[in-house]
């Protein structure tokens, strides 16, 4: 993680950091023609590999990922159902604890035990875990309770006191199909098969915000899951859902403290250990995603600075020649969609329309504005029914890229220039509202 710096200091970066876009931006927006043809033709040769890349990322993703479903449409549920320990840790999610923990003694699965840790929580979060506590036909729920000490070290607690083979750790804002376990068992039935990746969905979609929110997981999240599941390299086990075998944890140590994102860091060491990560549609967590432009700006930040200090951290995995070949494609993949990809997508939204606008071709602008739209619509009807959900969700790609993804890719960028210099950042825990 990258060593904070002093208040004062942190200010007079982010200044900088922000005069120097905007001193950047502003000549190159009002000057354009001074550079001359050199500008136009890099320009040009941008645009070009940006709609090149774009194309072909939409293309490589579709067909993988329905090569993936067409591969688990061929398999069958597993006749073997391993003992499973739930993993719950909690800090002061007094809102939502009682109706995900109620949603895991409805699973349909018949050898499981719950593990709720509380995190040394101000609210009433162990008052009502207490609640649960004790054996419900079979299920055994244990409660415990420890000072604060983080989300990472607090899923170990709860591994070190569970039992099972195969464990699953998820948060306690989600809540679990009833079905979700008997699907995700079956991919153990491969021995290298390290861990499995559930599918997260948006349950609160009340506005515009959350809405598009649940169109970006099945679009942008799920359908590069299902793309990379069937190379069994997901790259990231989201912490709502992520069963693991009990192995896959101890041979990777367990979860580290020193990143914001625990999820992505124990991912890429379970596959620095030659494991395999599969991905499971129909192991379905739903999870309440904020309901604000603020919050979301705040939860992306944080998840965009917690990869690169994971990747930061395994950056010597980054030229690996050891093991596979799947853990330097995963860490170059997250740079390429954290680092490149975003600035790619700002520069040709912003940069492109208006030196369109200042030439005079808004033709141009309105033909890019639609080839994009058509993309990003075609990509979500697939994603959609590729997935069974609410074809309303299709109208929002309409304004999906060129405005919520444009504000989500901002985010990333800023996260990024902070994390480089870096600036000092808190865990920024958002209020829920027990939608759940």
């Amino acid at each position: 993680m990258a060593r904070p710096l002093r208040p004062a200091l942190q200010l007079l970066v982010s200044i900088a950091i922000i005069a120097v876009v905007v001193i950047a931006t502003l000549f190159l927006f009002k000057y354009p023609q001074k550079l001359g043809p050199i500008f136009i033709t890099a320009l040009a040769v941008t645009l070009a590999s940006f709609l090149l890349l774009l194309v072909m990322r939409h293309f490589v993703l579709v067909w993988f990922s329905y090569m993936h479903q067409r591969e688990l449409s061929a398999g069958v549920l597993s006749e073997a159902y391993p003992f499973v320990s739930i993993i719950v840790p909690a800090y002061n999610e007094g809102q939502v604890i009682a109706s995900s923990l109620s949603s895991l003694l409805e699973l349909r699965y018949p050898y499981y035990e719950i593990i709720a840790v509380d995190d040394g929580s101000a609210d009433d979060t162990y008052a009502k875990m207490r609640e649960f506590e004790g054996n419900h036909y079979g299920v055994r729920v244990s409660v415990f309770h420890k000072e604060n000490s983080g989300k990472a070290d607090t899923l170990n607690y709860g591994i070190r006191h569970s039992r099972a083979p195969i464990v699953v750790c998820m948060d306690s804002d989600s809540r679990l199909t009833p079905a979700a376990l008997r699907y995700a068992v079956r991919h153990f039935n491969d021995p290298h098969v390290g861990a499995v990746a559930g599918n997260v969905k948006v349950i609160n979609r009340h506005n515009i915000w959350t809405r598009l929110q649940a169109l970006e997981y099945i679009e942008g999240l799920n359908i590069v899951r299902n793309a990379q599941a069937f190379w069994r390299t997901v790259n990231v086990i989201p912490g709502p859902i992520g069963i693991f075998r009990r192995a896959a944890i101890e041979a990777a140590g367990g979860y580290d403290s020193d990143t914001f994102a625990e999820d992505f860091d124990m991912t890429v060491k379970i596959l620095a250990e030659g494991w395999k990560i599969a991905y499971e549609p129909k192991a379905v967590a739903f999870t309440e995603a904020p309901e604000e432009l603020l919050d979301i700006i705040k939860q992306r930040y944080r998840w965009s600075r917690g990869i690169l200090q994971a990747i930061r951290k395994q950056k010597h995995l980054l030229v690996s020649t050891e093991g596979t070949i799947s853990t330097p494609f995963s860490l170059w993949y997250m740079v390429f969609e954290g680092l490149v990809w975003p600035a790619m997508n700002i520069f040709a939204n912003l940069f492109f329309i208006w030196i369109a606008l200042i030439y005079g071709i808004t033709n141009l602008v309105v033909l890019w504005w639609l080839l994009l739209t058509i993309l990003d619509l075609l990509i979500a009807v697939h994603a959609i029914l590729m997935e069974r959900e609410d074809i309303g969700l299709a109208i929002y790609a309409v304004f999906y890229r060129s405005f919520y993804i444009l504000i989500i890719d901002v985010t990333k960028l800023f996260a990024t220039l902070e994390e480089l210099v870096g600036l000092d950042m808190s865990w920024g825990k958002l209020a829920r509202k027990g939608r759940i």
